[in-house]
């Protein structure tokens, strides 16, 4: 059996903690969802952000929901030369020993100490969407790309939960370099 995956690409954003989102946005403060992202719960909310380093700002970054426990900003490469901070390689919610940049809202500002990372690329899918292709949580596979700039993706993570739906997340850097498409179909090897 092939094991078939769609792609979706997933440009710089930023999940924000209830505390820091009242700090940005006003107390009681809730976001409003805008449009539904390919895993069940999650959006992107009408709120943006500007997000300021030491070199540069990022203007207009969409706050994707619902909240969480810890802000995390999600860049590509390209982005963290633009701040100027050396965000590294992770999956997503490990962000000890990350670097901080400053968040700027329309009703305040947070300083992070820590949060910004390049998100690893990975794999949702559901619990028997797991056992149909045989994998499980935190496997790692390579995924294959066909068409005019196709190439394998190694170092894929797998992440499994019944919650979940089936999707590869590529960055817009990574995606871009291989002509990626959201909807395209890939294979896990």
């Amino acid at each position: 059996m092939e094991r078939k995956v769609p792609i979706g690409l997933s440009n710089k954003h930023i999940h924000v903690s209830q505390a820091d989102l009242e700090a940005l946005f006003g107390k009681g403060y809730q976001l409003t969802p805008m449009k539904d992202l390919s895993q069940p719960g999650q959006y992107a909310a009408e709120e943006k952000v500007d997000v300021v380093g030491p070199k540069g700002t990022l203007k207009g970054i969409r706050i994707l929901g619902p909240v969480r426990p810890e802000t995390q900003l999600e860049v590509s490469v390209g982005d963290g030369f633009a701040l100027g901070i050396q965000a590294p390689l992770r999956n997503s919610g490990d962000i000890a020993d990350t670097p901080g940049v400053k968040i700027v809202g329309p009703a305040g500002e947070v300083e992070l100490a820590k949060g910004a990372i390049v998100a690893a690329r990975h794999i949702h899918m559901s619990t028997e969407e797991g056992a149909a292709y045989g994998l499980k949580d935190k496997d790692v596979v390579c995924v294959k790309l066909d068409g005019p700039r196709g190439l394998t993706f190694d170092n894929v993570l797998v992440r499994v939960h019944p919650d979940f739906k089936l999707d590869m997340h590529l960055d817009v850097e990574e995606g871009n370099a291989a002509g990626a498409k959201n909807g395209q179909i890939a294979t896990i090897i």
